[in-house]
């Protein structure tokens, strides 16, 4: 076993180490849920290609590319309190990145209810706490989607979409063209092209923001903003929170805060998050939820192809040792730590941290 998954495998017990510490329960699901689920809600899936089979039964199902659609299934119409959970699962989905279908890793939590300001704030601590128990150096991006929203409000539905791609990429001439064909006015674009380019930490980018969150929706995100950072801060976490109004996302899903982490080395985000109330709605129970996921699979990146192992130590006899002091030196190499393989020959094909012949240890 390479030390990528015994990195990954690392990982998922410290993650749900962290989230049960805070209440969070595990969440366990099938490989298939009908097919039916997924098709009635593509709008909240990555991608819209799913891999269905037809069951004994003669039901289409599929091979589950989503998690969070199968816990909001089977949340209760109505809650007394909160139900948050955790859970560790493969999704089966298209990537950008390979060629057809992958099989990939997902650890993540979900809290959905009666939401407050607390429980809001406790997933986003959360989430930068995942990535601190990933790696020393990270970042974690936030936005807000009230007030996102409440500028796309003053153009046509129609050019919303683009627009908001446009500020994902953080291509201002694009968004000032997009403006101009939709109507919009000198100082809505102009507040468009700020908006996107607003980046740093909490306490350089929320004044300036002020002047963009105009109207009551806006506003009260600018105050859910503040007082989400006023609770990182009090747990002494934020130092890598920045602010990122072009963390943006299909509105029909997001509908608050919205969050992205990143790890150096990897291009992509290797979590990602958010509060979807319309999901809820959607399918007909009441509250709210936020959450995220950590997707496992990016890890691999963070690990050159040179420096894997396939083991910690080999452990070579020769035919004239004794086996039962060969299985001695094997379990007191195990005590010590790490994985122990015992050979006559060593195998040519795999790698090992070090090489130990019996009654005498030698270099790689």
């Amino acid at each position: 076993m390479d030390d990528i998954l015994r990195q990954e495998e690392r990982t998922v017990r410290s993650l749900r180490a962290l989230y049960s510490r805070y209440g969070y329960r595990p969440y366990r699901m099938s490989k298939f849920e009908e097919y039916d689920l997924y098709v009635r809600n593509k709008a909240f899936l990555v991608s819209e290609h799913i891999l269905t089979f037809t069951d004994t039964d003669g039901r289409l199902m599929a091979l589950k590319p989503d998690v969070t659609l199968s816990i909001v299934k089977n949340t209760p119409d109505r809650l007394d309190g909160l139900q948050k959970v955790y859970y560790n699962e493969n999704v089966y989905r298209t990537s950008p990145a390979a060629m057809g279908y992958r099989e990939i890793m997902q650890t993540g939590l979900e809290c959905i209810g009666d939401l407050d300001l607390y429980a809001m704030g406790e997933v986003v601590a959360l989430a930068e706490r995942s990535l601190a128990a990933i790696s020393g150096t990270y970042l974690l991006d936030l936005s807000h989607m009230g007030i996102v929203s409440a500028l796309l409000e003053g153009v046509d539905e129609s050019w919303r979409g683009a627009i908001l791609a446009e500020m994902g990429r953080k291509n201002v001439p694009a968004i000032r063209s997009l403006c101009a064909a939709a109507g919009a006015g000198a100082a809505l674009t102009e507040k468009f092209c700020r908006l996107t380019l607003l980046y740093g930490p909490a306490d350089a980018v929320l004044e300036p923001l002020e002047e963009l969150a105009e109207g009551n929706a806006a506003g009260q995100a600018l105050r859910e903003l503040r007082q989400i950072c006023r609770l990182l801060a009090a747990q002494g976490l934020g130092r890598s929170l920045r602010l990122d109004f072009s963390i943006v996302n299909d509105m029909n899903y997001y509908n608050g805060l919205i969050f992205r982490g990143y790890l150096p080395g990897l291009a992509t985000g290797v979590l990602a998050g958010g509060r979807y109330d319309n999901l809820l709605c959607r399918m007909g129970k009441a509250g709210g939820a936020i959450g995220f996921a950590v997707y496992l699979d990016q890890l691999e990146r963070l690990f050159p192809a040179s420096d894997r192992f396939d083991g910690d130590t080999l452990l070579l006899y020769g035919p004239e040792d004794d086996p039962a002091a060969v299985a001695a030196r094997a379990e007191e190499l195990s005590r010590a730590g790490g994985t122990v393989r015992v050979e006559r020959l060593a195998p040519e094909a795999l790698r090992f941290r070090r090489v130990v012949r019996f009654g005498e240890e030698a270099g790689q």
